[in-house]
């Protein structure tokens, strides 16, 4: 690989113009394809071979319209000033019905004025929308359509606002400022560290084509496969990061090679050669925990991951190619434009140096110091608080964080998440009045934690009945989950009894991923590691390298519990509580977090957290094959890598920071999760742990058995920077035996 990718590196170099034309031309024209034609977003977020699947597949078979998921729209009319049933005001709600019912593709429409349409106090109503042949892919948009057509109750004075009945794939988030915030941010830290402006923007120019290139493949990508509206923000987020930071350790090593005299074009391609492996390699981590997504049995989950994965490509593919150009066509005008009073260290530092010595010295107490901050940061995960995170920690004012407030108000708490109970018969009935119908309303009433079912419906083949379910608990209550299990547990002579609904459907993905849960976690570890072991030829190093990632995992989880589960400082990244209080109460309270984000979390970190496992273990490897002593090895790979990791590490940690300011709960989640985890790898793992458990492993670390050298295909990730272009093949490793064969 050393070979292929110092040839690429220098041919790129060569023609630099060229590949910044290609480049230029592939994002613009995927962005302004994507943009031209914009692609359908999906809001499937089924889980084939669930029971709320099968209650879903159920409701579309003969029940009419508006009983399948998107096929119903409620808004909710609410009098300040008084009951609704008042002339004007009854008079002004009737005129919003019959224009709602000469909207396009409703084909019912329920009044308030109906029994159970209207809370006891009068004052806030239901109005129930059935559709049919509308695009169910846009339901937030015909939403807010059906939400104008009701002006002449907002005329008399009434405040009328759609219920939010989205699932997870519904949200729509739009990118905003915080990606121009962490561009800004990581702009601040290349600036410092390199002490030039040309050099600072290198890494970002790289980044944002990679990110535009990824986001147009990503949007033509929606036309032949379902596509959830969170995937291009997932992408951004993690595009601009792995972007921007393997630009920055390319970048790097390329300045330190000037320096040292260097020719240009030979400096990119020894550059190319030994740190853009390590690229390669760092990103095929980041895709292998990204791809393990796909066995989680959750849809959504595994294209979420593949699509990110194709902002990695990216990265990688700009990396290892626009990135050599642009170092070729500016030349030692690289380091133009230098900051006043800024020295830029370039990849190198005193500092880190010393740290690595001070650290060789000392392993014991080092790991011992470790390894107690570090099980007091994870300390908190153990509170982790999964479940569904309902609207009543939407943000204050919003239309769904309101509609949900007059819905638990004039309808219960449980009216934000209605159970859809549907059974199938063991034979035909004649209608709702039927005994086997009448007994199983009376089981789902007697049920724990029922407060109301409506009237039965029969669908037209007489073999299934559908119940609408109101629980007395909020969505978001643990206890709610356990009255859709305790009536799917009814049992009755021939009849098998489902539920569905957005409840039911987030409770059966918390049963699929934590069945699942395992089998990712072991996949990630496994193939991470074997990676590693491809590209270091050290077993002893890719499973300790498999082991650190876990550990700042931990730390992850732990911050996440204790800003979210725990609650200290839940308001302080922008969650509103779901009632009013003191002002402690507005900074501190419980959130909790949706079954599925851990799971994609620990194969984002996971991946993140072995690029800079493989950027220090490269630079110790390299140090160890000039002078065969592990301990100086360590030090001087701390001691080169050292600043520019931290500098990697606090753009990262900056564009994640930034996200955090979005108003959807899911991406502050990724965002405080990824900041924390970056933060605690490149400084307490990579700065102390790593380095001395490798102190005191010793000739341990590099130990291969030779029967699995001979196995092994040679990648020397690590490159050998000092070939020319006439004996660049990698050279071949001598395998540490310790007496062992």
């Amino acid at each position: 690989m050393t070979r292929l990718l110092g040839r690429l590196g220098g041919w790129c170099a060569r023609h630099g113009r060229i590949v910044l034309v290609l480049w230029v031309v592939a994002a613009a024209a995927l962005m302004g394809s994507n943009l031209a034609f914009p692609s359908p977003t999906s809001n499937d977020a089924s889980i084939p071979g669930t029971d709320a699947q099968r209650a879903h597949d159920l409701m579309k078979e003969g029940f009419g319209p508006g009983y399948a998921t998107g096929g119903t729209v409620q808004l909710l009319v609410y009098s300040p000033d008084g009951p609704l049933i008042e002339d004007t005001r009854k008079r002004a709600v009737e005129q919003a019905v019959e224009r709602l019912r000469d909207m396009p593709h409703v084909v019912a429409v329920d009044t308030p004025f109906r029994m159970g349409g209207i809370s006891s106090n009068l004052q806030i109503g239901l109005i129930g929308i059935r559709m049919q042949g509308h695009d169910g892919n846009k339901i937030a948009e015909t939403t807010q359509a059906l939400s104008k057509a009701a002006q002449p109750a907002r005329a008399a004075g009434l405040e009328v606002v759609p219920a939010d009945s989205s699932t997870p794939a519904d949200k729509e988030i739009k990118t905003g400022p915080s990606e121009i915030i962490g561009v800004i941010c990581a702009l601040l830290v290349l600036v410092i560290a390199f002490g030039t402006l040309v050099a600072a923007m290198i890494p970002i120019f790289a980044a944002l084509i990679s990110v535009a290139s990824g986001l147009g493949l990503i949007g033509l990508l929606g036309w032949v496969v379902d596509m959830p509206k969170q995937a291009g923000i997932m992408a951004t987020m993690i595009g601009l990061g792995v972007g921007i930071d393997y630009a920055l350790f390319l970048l790097s090593r390329h300045r330190k090679l000037l320096a040292d005299g260097v020719p240009v074009v030979e400096s990119v391609r020894r550059t190319v050669a030994s740190s853009g492996g390590a690229v390669v390699f760092a990103g095929g981590t980041v895709i292998i925990a990204l791809s393990a997504l796909m066995l989680a049995g959750f849809p959504l989950l595994a294209t979420l991951g593949w699509v990110t994965g194709i902002s990695v490509v990216a990265a990688v593919l700009t990396s290892i190619t626009l990135v050599p150009a642009l170092l070729g066509l500016l030349g030692h005008r690289v380091n133009a434009l230098k900051v006043p009073f800024l020295r830029g260290g370039g990849s190198s530092g005193s500092g880190w140096a010393g740290l690595g010595s001070w650290v060789t010295r000392r392993p014991w107490r080092v790991l011992l110091a470790s390894g107690i901050v570090l099980a007091a940061l994870a300390a908190p995960a153990l509170a982790l608080k999964l479940g569904p995170l309902d609207e009543s920690y939407g943000t204050q004012g919003s239309e769904p964080r309101r509609a949900y407030e007059l819905m638990a108000t004039g309808f219960g708490p449980g009216s934000n998440g209605p159970l859809i109970v549907v059974a199938e018969l063991p034979s035909k009935v004649a209608g709702p009045k039927d005994p086997i119908v009448d007994q199983l309303v009376r089981e789902v009433k007697a049920v724990d934690g029922v407060a109301h079912v409506a009237d039965p419906k029969v669908n037209t083949s007489g073999r299934s009945v559908l119940l609408q379910t109101v629980p007395e608990y909020a969505p978001g209550d643990s206890r709610t989950a356990d009255v859709v299990r305790h009536v799917r547990a009814i049992a009755l002579p021939g009849i098998d009894v489902h539920v569905g609904g957005k409840v039911a459907g987030l409770t059966d993905a918390g049963d699929r991923m934590a069945e699942r849960t395992p089998l990712v976690i072991a996949v990630v570890v496994l193939l991470s590691a074997f990676l590693l072991l491809l590209a270091f030829r050290a077993p002893v190093v890719a499973v300790k390298a498999a082991v650190m990632n876990l550990v700042s995992l931990g730390a992850a989880f732990g911050a996440l519990a204790m800003v979210f589960s725990i609650g200290l400082g839940s308001g302080l990244v922008g969650m509103d509580p779901p009632q009013s209080g003191s002002y402690l109460q507005t900074l501190f309270f419980s959130v909790p977090i949706e079954s599925y984000v851990p799971l994609m979390l620990f194969a984002v970190l996971f991946g993140l957290s072995m690029d800079y496992e493989v950027f220090l273990l490269t630079a110790v490897r390299q140090a160890y094959g000039k002078h065969g002593d592990n301990a100086r090895a360590v030090a001087d790979g701390l001691g080169s890598t050292g600043r520019v990791i931290t500098s990697a590490a606090l753009i990262m940690v900056a564009v994640f920071v930034a996200f955090i300011a979005y108003p959807d709960a899911m991406v502050k989640t990724f965002g405080v999760g990824l900041a924390v985890a970056i933060a605690v790898d490149a400084t307490i793992i990579r700065g102390f742990l790593v380095p001395a458990t490798m102190v005191l492993l010793g000739r341990a670390n590099w130990w291969c058995p030779r029967w699995l050298d001979r196995i092994l295909p040679n990648l020397s990730v690590e490159g050998h920077e000092e070939d020319d272009d006439q004996a660049d093949a990698p050279r071949r490793a001598e395998p540490v035996t310790l007496g062992v064969s």
